[in-house]
């Protein structure tokens, strides 16, 4: 097909489950493109001579080779070439931020809609998924040499995949009792399903990668311990598990919730099931989430699954500088949570058996703008003002647990305490430990955490071969 003919195409936006009714359950929002749909969509790649679109990906997918496949119907090259790069496609199919990466680097872009990757990327890891062409393939011969790595999130399972792809034997040690990291406890189902990632790690496990569950590294096991059991390497990818608040007056208070414990007792521990899962979760008749960005939205969408008669998002900026990505903000407000932007809460309000019943909330105004190039927010003198509550949700950042840091001696950290590593080999100051994701970056999006995991392993190979 002529290049102005593809240009005539217009683009597909990815089908999704009505608002209303996806709004009662967990099943999954987004419901994917059909094989006509894919092709039609692929073939609005033009084939750059320049494709800016593979700069934008973190982990470098040859875009325009996948694409040129999927335009073709060849599925199963189109998932070959993604799975050169990529290990674990269709969690990123579903949960990258393709409008703010590659997507945004698309030619078409310019003066148009760009090519739907992300969608596509997803329709290609669930084609294969479906006709159970999934396996992963080790490239280089056995090399001897036993790698570690601490934390089975993005990072973790990224660097498991593309170490066992070259060789080596891979051992993941996982302080929780299942797979997946921040995959598992911290994305709803109605976002990415369970079994899909569980389908990603079997790959793994095909490829003669180990899980160890139940395993906390730094107490558990120590790093020197590894080394003592020929381990020739390790990488830290425990992500970023222990919660941010606000210390407020009544932030304490019973229905007063962290995201991280929100989200992993729904996710993981299945609390949206009891009494048949043996977790309970409370959730009350009004519920105010704390924050703007992608836990938030998800925490939101949450607790509105699980039937209160109101949910609102109270966030300290405008909508428009929400992080969050924009298909989360659109499907948070079809589903029917309440925005209260420009509001911060400044404390909160309990009952004689110490549960949250009211949270004082102020108003606030932008000014200059701060580090992060946003407008500050500044608060408004005597604007503050009362709204009932019997659940809050705190969602305003998680950071790494120091545990890692504290058992192993000669680790570095900056004066925030994410670990210093070397930008191109993401050593850190530990010969032989490399590290990625939340606990050297600080919070970054899935995507950003398995490049790192891509880079670390390569590095990682290069390191244990010349020793």
């Amino acid at each position: 097909m002529l290049i102005k003919e593809r240009l005539k195409i217009q683009r597909h936006e990815m089908p999704a489950r009505d608002p209303i009714e996806r709004g009662r359950h967990f099943c999954e929002v987004a419901i994917g493109f059909d094989e006509k749909i894919a092709v039609e969509e692929a073939m609005r790649c033009i084939q750059c001579k320049k494709p800016t679109c593979i700069e934008g990906c973190p982990v470098a997918i040859d875009i325009p080779a996948f694409l040129k496949k999927v335009a073709e119907q060849d599925f199963v090259g189109a998932l070959a070439t993604i799975h050169a790069a990529n290990s674990l496609p269709a969690i990123c199919g579903r949960v990258c931020p393709q409008e703010t990466q590659c997507e945004c680097r698309c030619v078409l872009a310019q003066k148009g809609k760009p090519v739907a990757i992300g969608a596509l990327e997803r329709f290609v890891a669930d084609f294969g998924r479906k006709h159970d062409v999934m396996e992963l393939s080790i490239h280089g011969r056995p090399t001897g040499k036993r790698i570690a790595v601490v934390g089975s999130g993005p990072a973790g399972l990224t660097a498991a995949g593309h170490l066992a792809q070259m060789g080596h034997e891979v051992t993941v040690f996982e302080a929780l009792h299942d797979v997946g990291g921040v995959l598992i406890y911290g994305i709803p189902e109605f976002r990415l399903p369970k079994d899909i990632v569980r389908g990603e790690v079997n790959s793994l496990r095909g490829l003669g990668v180990e899980f160890e569950l139940n395993t906390l590294v730094g107490r558990t096991v120590t790093i020197d311990e590894l080394f003592g059991e020929n381990y020739s390497a390790v990488f830290l990818a425990p992500g970023a598990g222990v919660p941010m608040f606000m210390n407020l007056p009544g932030e304490n208070l019973c229905g007063v919730y962290s995201a991280n414990e929100f989200l992993t007792r729904i996710n993981l521990m299945k609390a949206f099931q009891f009494p048949e899962s043996k977790t309970p979760v409370h959730v009350g008749r009004r519920v105010a989430v704390i924050g703007g960005g992608n836990t938030a939205m998800d925490a939101a969408r949450t607790a509105l699954r699980m039937g209160p008669e109101k949910v609102c998002l109270v966030y300290r900026r405008t909508e428009a500088e929400m992080p969050a990505r924009r298909e989360e903000i659109e499907h948070a407000r079809e589903e029917g949570i309440e925005f209260m932007c420009l509001t911060a809460p400044v404390e909160y309000h309990g009952d004689e058996r110490g549960w949250v019943t009211e949270m004082v909330c102020q108003r606030m105004e932008l000014g200059e703008p701060d580090s992060s190039g946003r407008r500050r927010p500044v608060p408004v003198k005597g604007s503050e003002f009362g709204v009932e509550v019997d659940t809050v949700i705190v969602a305003i950042g998680a950071k790494t647990n120091d545990l890692l840091m504290r058992t192993t001696p000669g680790l570095e950290t900056d004066r925030r305490g994410y670990l210093i590593v070397d930008p191109k080999t993401l050593m850190t100051s530990r010969p032989g430990v490399f590290a990625g994701g939340d606990i050297a970056a600080g919070e970054a999006t899935v995507i950003a955490a398995m490049g790192q995991g891509r880079q670390a392993a390569q590095a990682m190979h290069e390191y244990v071969m010349s020793r």
